[in-house]
């Protein structure tokens, strides 16, 4: 499996892998990364940038309180049939500013186009609140109350020109108990979400 990891370059603390983070509300998966990163002394990874397409978006703040620079792209700056191209180019340019070596997608709530990722032509990274591929979309937890299963999890994977159908990197099953709803799954699958995403980077900038 490893032959379908993206291809980044090996980290270290001394020379860590340049991560912008990009998000589109609360930033809660931004902050367990960055508090991994800063709190871990052998990490190889660090986040320069943290993007938002909103500017109401809480985690802007929270990364700034960390000390991580921020900036946000609001998408709703451009009208017009060109308007998501302008929006992604601005977002290609606030990456190549930052010097960002990985991309990675937390909460971030619009789909990257095929222009974006050939553009960009650097690793793409999102962490989905279901066992992909099943409940890929914006409303997993949802769905997954709605099917009624008895597991559910959160999947790391890479992004590619669908919607939540690229490369799995890992996975972590999370229970589901009969008297949950939406608020108290996510609550309960973010926790492992804070633990995965932190530890695939971690094998995505390692040696191998």
């Amino acid at each position: 499996m490893t032959g379908h990891w993206p291809k980044v370059r090996p980290g270290s603390a001394e020379d860590p892998v340049r991560c912008a983070v990009l998000i589109s509300g609360s930033g809660s998966g931004m902050v367990a990364l960055v508090k991994h990163q800063q709190h871990d002394p052998n990490c190889g990874h660090a986040t320069v940038v943290v993007i938002s397409n909103r500017p109401d978006a809480a985690g802007l703040r929270k990364a700034e309180d960390m000390g991580v620079a921020t900036q946000c792209l609001d998408h709703r700056d451009h009208a017009g049939p060109s308007a998501r191209a302008m929006h992604e180019a601005a977002v290609v340019e606030a990456l190549v500013h930052h010097r960002v070596e990985l991309v990675v997608l937390s909460g971030y709530m619009r789909l990257l186009s095929p222009t974006f990722l050939e553009t960009w032509g650097g690793p793409v990274v999102n962490i989905h609140p279901s066992l992909l591929p099943a409940f890929p979309g914006a409303h997993a937890h949802r769905d997954v109350l709605a099917a009624g299963v008895s597991v559910t999890g959160c999947t790391v994977h890479v992004v590619d020109e669908g919607m939540d159908t690229g490369h799995i990197l890992d996975q972590v099953p999370v229970p589901v108990f009969p008297d949950d709803d939406e608020t108290s799954l996510s609550d309960r699958v973010k926790v492992e979400e804070h633990r995965l995403y932190p530890a695939v980077i971690d094998r995505l900038v390692a040696d191998r």
